[in-house]
């Protein structure tokens, strides 16, 4: 499998508590073309099956429906140059969860830096980057039972061999 820096894992629908509905109803499996669509925005055929059965069934009728609106949301957001950033802390310059945060706000006009909740592991390295939004699809602060390191937290981000 090839190097994919950032992909949709999904879009989940959000509540007012940290229990967003999930498996709303029985999907069968996603046509062909579906998949053929997204797998640009995914690194696996099952990713794409489990987002659209735990968090799509939730939001639309068709997978068409909830691939499409998630494309469109993925691919409104622009990244930053994360090697370059990766390097900060070889400079002197911590890289922060709010480091991130701004960075991804700058560039994306709109898009304020407390929408954003990154994830990393217990050594640090980067997993997620989550974006909130609320049920009109723009960009919201994010609740504080959305889960994320604090914005202090020091992160590290993964180059590749």
């Amino acid at each position: 499998m090839g190097d994919f820096g950032f992909i949709l894992h999904g879009l989940w629908p959000e509540t007012k508590g940290a229990n967003y509905p999930q498996y709303c109803r029985a999907v069968g499996v996603l046509p062909r073309r579906t998949v053929t669509d997204n797998i640009c925005l995914s690194p696996a055929p099952q990713l794409l099956q489990h987002q659209w059965a735990k968090h799509g069934s939730c939001m639309t009728n068709s997978p068409d429906a909830y691939f499409g609106a998630g494309r469109l949301l993925f691919h409104a957001i622009e990244f930053p140059d994360m090697a370059r950033l990766s390097r900060e802390p070889e400079r002197g310059t911590p890289l922060t969860v709010q480091v991130l945060a701004e960075r991804l706000a700058d560039l994306n006009e709109g898009l304020p830096a407390d929408a954003i909740a990154v994830k990393s592991n217990a050594k640090g390295w980067l997993q997620e980057v989550r974006i909130c939004l609320g049920k009109d699809f723009k960009p919201r602060r994010c609740p504080a039972f959305t889960r994320g390191a604090p914005t202090t937290a020091q992160i590290k981000i993964w180059r590749g061999r």
